[in-house]
């Protein structure tokens, strides 16, 4: 695939530009988390933000879906929502000059940008009707598949700290986001600018920056970042890095993680390292960017290990230490 010439790469980070100042403008004092956001979109994938109540995560996906002019559902996940609320279902319904038949009715899955609210409320039953469009951007009903439209996105949220009437997800439903993002508060200059703009808290519906074609343009720019094979080698030594069962793996995860990451982890991570050069005007990925990145796309990958819990440690914190201790050239 042919690189960018230096107008495309222009061209597609002004658009990405306008797509962050206009998140901006919804989230104060949070320019690191929507160029994260941002980030994983670019790459094609899926987001998952954690935060307590409050802090703005649905207003962000929200502002994103206006931005980016895709078409936005909201699915508010509680525990008797069932998989058909989701994808949708079979009704009877009269078809003229047939008779009554058998109909599916899309369900709110049929969107460009969907905001799976509270997702760990619904039950792992639930969750799973999520598994085949996240990663197939498809969906499959009484051995009907119907493809999703495109772009596809499902950006959810969990609460970190509620327990009753939840369900952790499962790991396969966490490989298949791209990233997870802790959304933390802000400081007083920040609540102070809130309270004087925003009257009833609610920020000023953005008008739209781009369009389904237009980002599928600037996603297919991405594709065309180079990768340098220094800079791949280093992603699948640091994937592999987290593996306790490789030869050579180190303490630190010999001790503290039970299960690696998965080559999908590395995908991701070369995609949003990828779309972090485009962000920055850059026409190929650097050691920087896989370094800045991989805690947010390998750590919720990793499964931890009783001591680890016991010690206090996170999977961010391994992550941290393997990014810092794997060498970025092979010796």
């Amino acid at each position: 695939m042919a690189m960018m010439t230096e107008p495309e790469l222009a061209a597609h980070q002004t658009q990405a530009q306008a797509v962050l100042d206009g998140l901006d403008q919804i989230l104060y004092g949070q320019q690191a988390l929507t160029r994260q956001v941002l980030t994983a979109l670019l790459a094609g994938g899926h987001v998952l933000l954690e935060g307590l109540p409050g802090l703005g995560k649905t207003e962000l996906v929200k502002g994103l879906a206006h931005l980016s002019g895709l078409d936005f559902k909201r699915v508010q996940f509680t525990p008797d929502l069932l998989p058909g609320d989701i994808t949708g279902n079979h009704i009877l319904q009269d078809v003229a000059g047939q008779g009554r038949q058998l109909v599916f009715r899309k369900g709110p899955i049929f969107a460009q940008i969907v905001l799976a609210d509270e997702i760990n409320r619904a039950s792992p039953k639930t969750q799973s009707a999520l598994l085949e469009a996240m990663q197939e951007r498809c969906v499959t009903v009484l051995d009907a598949t119907h493809p999703l439209p495109r772009p596809f996105f499902v950006l959810a949220t969990q609460n970190p700290v509620e327990l009753d009437g939840t369900y952790p997800l499962p790991e396969a439903q966490l490989d298949r986001f791209h990233v997870k993002l802790e959304v933390t508060g802000v400081g007083r200059d920040v609540l102070t600018r809130i309270l004087m703009s925003r009257p009833d808290g609610r920020p000023e519906t953005p008008s739209p920056v781009l369009d389904a074609e237009r980002l599928l343009a600037l996603m297919a720019g991405v594709r065309r970042v180079a990768l340098p094979e220094a800079v791949a080698e280093y992603i699948a030594r640091l994937v592999d890095a987290t593996r306790p069962d490789v030869a050579g793996a180190r303490p630190l995860v010999k001790e503290n993680v039970r299960w690696g990451a998965s080559p999908r982890a590395a995908i991701a991570l070369a995609g949003c390292a990828r779309a972090a050069a485009l962000l920055a005007g850059r026409p190929s990925v650097g050691f920087a960017d896989v370094k800045a990145l991989a805690p947010a796309v390998i750590a919720h990958r990793l499964i931890k290990s009783y001591e680890a819990g016991l010690r206090g440690l996170t999977t961010r914190d391994v992550v941290g230490e393997l990014v810092g201790a794997v060498p970025e050239l092979a010796s």
